[in-house]
């Protein structure tokens, strides 16, 4: 039995209760007429039984064993995880909002239509598009929603033979993915030694097969591509399109634009930029934008204003690529990013963006003198660093990321991306303080000293968290999700 099951185990007595559920008002042979008598219980569950204040204390005790970003520091790289205000989850939460149901007719629904408007027109300002679609529901679902919409354009100028995708080889892993779920074939070009994209090699695989490049930037290793325009200039040259993969935007937010850099479609992942916490896989959303010429193709309905004022959803668009998900959107996110955008303004939005690469350049000078430094060029948010100093210690990126638990950290990304060996990603964000990113550096300095003094210490840790160092293969391909009475 582990820790976390008799905490509430051990206060399980024959009779205790935390509900009062009312009698089941549904015949008992109606009940066996209407379910299959296999799937019947005949013996009451094997579960713990408690009072209401000892389960509240039970569920709210293993809360705090868990680390967010109202807890502590969360550097996760290339999955921005800043503090979000909480004003703007009230907001999320107004009665107007919550109470509002999908289905209502469009007149009873006005405010939100219009905030939806505002949102894809302020979106569409920061990103340099002419139009976006709200409904994707998280940035791999943006993705695959502006693929769609590549793949539905050159359909419709029958240019059939763009069948390949070209994605570099520091892409977010769900670009390939994306790209081959849309039935296009992958092409790969690596980076070169300032890691951006190696433009010869793309030249060289730039034809007219090609339907897109897909890119972010910044990249994944946290730098800005300084032939960013060639490269655009490059695809569009052989009839291809450029797709922006928004995963990093918080770094450019009011200060670049993907239009203004050639790219035709845009992914924002709102839950990373735009104010929506994002932890334990949701909730997110990716809208899309596009240049003028795609927009025919956009998901429907999308919100637009009529000549008398009001707002509607426009369904009549007859080249669109159809629905990506239920209704129009995943409205609470919607809600959080449009207060975030309209309560700091353009100047506002320029400050954080600034702020994030002013605190990920701090850290990365202060780090580069105690681990590796692949790229030795001003970052952007991230940045890359190893232990390759402490290889000779045996000691893995995996082993500081543990021994970081011990100094109350969330370790950064690991391992990615993968043409950078041991690689940590670090993104401090723009929400931190410089109190904070000295402390964490200083923990991961100390780290590397132990590494060297005393590496058994670092590849054994953790020791203070609650569950200690895993068999994380076997923990992933066996897990054990259930309770077992004993």
């Amino acid at each position: 039995m582990s820790e976390l099951e008799s905490l509430i185990i051990e206060q399980s007595r024959e009779g205790r209760t935390a509900v009062s559920l009312p009698q089941c008002d549904v015949p008992e042979a109606a009940l066996n007429s209407l379910l299959p008598s296999e799937y019947l219980r005949t013996q009451e569950p094997e579960l713990p039984e408690v009072s209401e204040v000892d389960a509240v204390r039970h569920f709210t005790r293993l809360s705090t064993y868990n680390h967010g970003v109202d807890t502590g520091f969360y550097p996760l790289g290339s999955c921005t995880m800043k503090y979000n205000p909480k004003v703007n989850e009230m907001l999320a939460r107004l009665p107007g909002f919550t109470m509002m149901h999908p289905y209502q007719p469009e007149e009873l629904t006005q405010g939100s239509l219009q905030l939806m408007y505002e949102l894809q027109n302020d979106l569409a300002q920061i990103a340099g598009m002419d139009a976006f679609t709200l409904q994707p529901a998280a940035g791999a679902h943006g993705e695959m929603t502006g693929i769609l919409i590549v793949r539905a354009y050159h359909a419709h100028r029958k240019d059939t033979k763009r069948t390949k995708v070209i994605v570099p080889d520091s892409a977010h892993g769900t670009n390939p993915a994306t790209a081959a779920m849309a039935g296009f074939e992958i092409v790969q070009v690596p980076s070169n030694e300032r890691g951006g994209v190696d433009i010869e090699a793309l030249r060289k695989v730039a034809n007219e097969e090609i339907a897109a490049l897909m890119l972010t930037n910044p990249n994944t290793l946290g730098l800005f591509d300084e032939n960013i325009l060639e490269i655009a200039e490059i695809v569009h040259s052989v009839g291809g399109l450029v797709y922006y993969d928004g995963a990093n935007a918080n770094a450019i937010m009011g200060l670049a634009r993907p239009g203004d850099m050639g790219f035709d479609a845009v992914h924002i992942n709102l839950h990373k930029t735009f104010s929506t916490p994002h932890g334990g896989g949701g909730p997110g959303a990716g809208p899309v934008g596009v240049k003028e010429f795609l927009k025919p193709f956009l998901p429907k309905p999308i919100v637009i204003k009529k000549e008398d004022g009001s707002y509607s959803l426009d369904y009549d668009r007859p080249l669109s690529i159809g629905r990506v998900r239920a209704f129009v959107a995943n409205f609470a996110v919607l809600v959080r990013a449009y207060s975030y955008i309209r309560a700091l303004g353009g100047d506002g939005l320029k400050e954080a963006a600034r702020n994030a690469v002013l605190n990920a350049n701090f850290l990365m000078s202060i780090l580069k003198e105690h681990f590796y430094l692949p790229f030795d060029r001003v970052c952007m948010h991230e940045f890359i660093i190893t232990p390759k100093d402490l290889k000779p210690y045996g000691i893995h990126t995996l082993d500081i990321a543990k021994r970081l638990l011990d100094y109350g950290y969330h370790p950064p990304t690991i391992y990615f991306p993968l043409i950078v060996e041991e690689a940590m990603m670090i993104e401090p964000t723009e929400t931190e303080n410089l109190e904070t990113l000295e402390k964490f550096a200083n923990s991961l300095i100390r780290i590397a000293e132990e590494g060297k003094t005393d590496p058994e210490k670092v590849k054994n840790a953790p020791y203070d968290t609650l569950v200690t160092r895993l068999d994380e293969t076997s923990a992933a391909r066996h897990p054990d999700l259930r309770w077992h009475k004993g």
